[in-house]
C-alpha cells in the first residue's frame, strides 16, 4: 500500500540532499488521473540530474516503494520518475525553463512547504 504524503516527503528529502534547486511539490489530485502529485527540481548539469535521480531512487527503494519507470536518466536533460501516485520531474535549469511544467499544470496546488502535507 503506497503513502503519497509520505513518498513526496522522502523524495523531496533525497532531492534537498543532493542541492536539488526550485523544488515544486504540486497536488493534481483532483485534475488529473496521471498522480496524485509532481514533484518538479533541477540541477546545475547533468552530473548532478542524475545523481538527484539516484537518491530519489535509493530513498524510496530503501522505504519499499519500486519505481515503475525512469525516461531521460542517459541524456540527463529531463528525467522523468513515475512511482505511480507521484511522478518526479528532474531538470537541467534551461531545460526546466523551456518545458515550464508550473504553468501547464498550474491548475494544480502548489504545495510550499511537505509540512503542509
Amino acid at each position: 500500500m503506497s503513502d503519497p504524503k509520505e513518498m513526496v516527503k522522502i523524495a523531496v528529502a533525497a532531492l534537498e540532499d543532493k542541492k536539488g534547486e526550485d523544488v515544486k511539490i504540486i497536488d493534481i489530485h483532483e485534475i488529473s488521473v496521471l498522480a496524485d502529485y509532481f514533484i518538479i527540481a533541477d540541477g546545475n548539469n547533468g552530473n548532478q540530474v542524475q545523481s538527484m535521480a539516484d537518491n530519489v531512487q535509493e530513498m524510496l527503494g530503501k522505504a519499499g516503494y519500486e519505481c515503475r519507470q525512469i525516461e531521460g536518466y542517459n541524456t540527463a536533460n529531463w528525467i522523468l520518475m513515475d512511482y505511480g501516485d507521484i511522478i518526479i520531474h528532474i531538470f537541467c535549469r534551461e531545460d526546466r525553463l523551456f518545458y515550464d511544467l508550473e504553468r501547464i499544470w498550474r491548475d494544480g496546488k502548489t504545495i510550499v512547504d511537505v509540512k503542509e502535507l
